[in-house]
């Protein structure tokens, strides 16, 4: 089956979105219904680097697996993803339609099917229609260009509402370096690696292995501290990819500090872009704990305030219930005196010494805005720690009650 493709239209800020020796585009392939894209290809003209952190869920799919043990190898020449379809649960038939996803863009593009990783996002438990995948990847491997990365944002997509992508310049080791991802997610978010995808690509000179603890630090700073619904999927996953075209570089410990403070920089944009479209979401908290034990605890009673269902409905019927907020804390099993927390609403105080400070008809005007902070204080020790979380709307409700219709 051919499918019609949308046209292609470049704008001047898209001609930004660009890292020297890698190629990106996205086409329509009949995975999903009309003249949507949804089979994305990423390429690197010459071999690069890979590194890549996985969803903690145990039921993993078909691709996830497969690219869990070719990222083993610690080389990847592309990486094809497809939407629509999650190819997960689908057993051993799963694990062939991924491999065949592979070949093909192998075979397209002249490599090893061994340095070809696979992706998929959509409904789980059905059948992919891989012929249709395999059909079109040779019209997407001519189709790939440079500049193509919003066309590959938007063809893995699912309930988002907008691509997401991102950029960033910088020096490492004293060589001017070019940083570019591209992301999806919607709803199924939360930690625990997000139930999302990202693929990065640098033209940085870095090997496999620090790439590996550059992309782990990064993904636990922000992907890993944002929620939408508390769910994690089955195929979440974020690769790093650096093809070295940047030139030769000084890999010293201070080029890592830089060149890690990039790529976090990079995907807490694309966190924050995730938590940004949350299905349904009309509005963006950011829940700031300091004055915990540790980080940990910290990190801990963040987000067991943002997966609160009573606190994320009270944002979105703008109640200021601020016994919500506390009840939740006093669930997140870390250390702490209720009798010294203090609550703010974007500087506005709502609870001091764990009493009520009476200033909710202040907070009732701040509770209306689209985006606001949360600012928790334990009064426990120096651990801090920031999650960004959404409201829940009756259009969460129903955009996942007819997900598959």
């Amino acid at each position: 089956m051919t499918v019609k493709e949308p046209e292609i239209t470049i704008d001047k800020q898209e001609k930004s979105f660009f890292v020297p020796g890698f190629k990106a585009g996205g086409i329509a392939c009949g995975v999903k219904k009309g003249r949507t894209r949804d089979l994305a290809l990423i390429v690197s003209e010459t071999p690069a680097s890979v590194a890549g952190v996985f969803t903690q869920n145990r039921v993993k799919a078909a691709p996830l697996l497969l690219s869990m043990e070719r990222i083993g190898g610690e080389r990847c020449d592309a990486v094809i993803i497809n939407s629509g379809n999650a190819n997960a649960c689908t057993g051993r038939r799963g694990m062939r339609d991924a491999k065949r996803m592979a070949e093909s863009a192998a075979k397209a593009l002249r490599c090893d099917p061994a340095h070809v990783l696979v992706a998929s996002t959509g409904v789980i438990g059905e059948p992919l229609p891989v012929e249709r995948i395999t059909d079109g990847t040779p019209r997407l491997a001519a189709r790939v260009r440079p500049t193509g990365w919003r066309e590959a944002a938007e063809a893995i997509m699912t309930t988002d509402t907008f691509p997401k992508l991102a950029c960033k310049e910088g020096k490492v080791g004293g060589v001017p370096v070019r940083l570019l991802g591209v992301a999806k997610g919607s709803g199924m978010i939360a930690p625990d690696m997000a139930t999302m995808l990202a693929f990065i690509v640098t033209d940085a000179a870095i090997g496999s292995r620090p790439l590996q603890s550059v992309l782990h630090r990064a993904v636990q700073h922000t992907f890993n501290r944002i929620t939408v619904d508390g769910e994690t999927s089955t195929n979440d996953m974020v690769l790093l990819l650096a093809n070295g075209a940047a030139g030769a570089m000084k890999v010293d410990d201070a080029a890592l500090r830089a060149f890690a403070v990039m790529v976090e920089g990079l995907c807490e944009e694309l966190a924050s872009l995730i938590v940004r479209d949350g299905e349904g979401a009309t509005k963006v908290v950011t829940i700031r704990v300091k004055g915990a034990k540790t980080e940990k605890d910290a990190e801990k009673a963040g987000k067991r305030i943002a997966n609160s269902l009573l606190v994320k409905t009270a944002f979105f019927g703008e109640d200021v219930n601020w016994g919500r907020i506390m009840s939740a804390l006093g669930s997140a099993g870390v250390e702490m005196d209720p009798e010294r927390v203090a609550l703010s609403l974007d500087g506005v105080p709502l609870v001091r010494a764990g009493k009520a400070t009476g200033k909710e008809s202040e907070a009732a005007r701040v509770i209306k805005r689209d985006e606001m902070k949360l600012t928790v204080d334990l009064k426990a020790g120096k651990g801090e720690a920031t999650v960004q979380t959404t409201d829940l709307t009756y259009d969460y409700v129903k955009i996942n009650a007819s997900y598959r219709s």
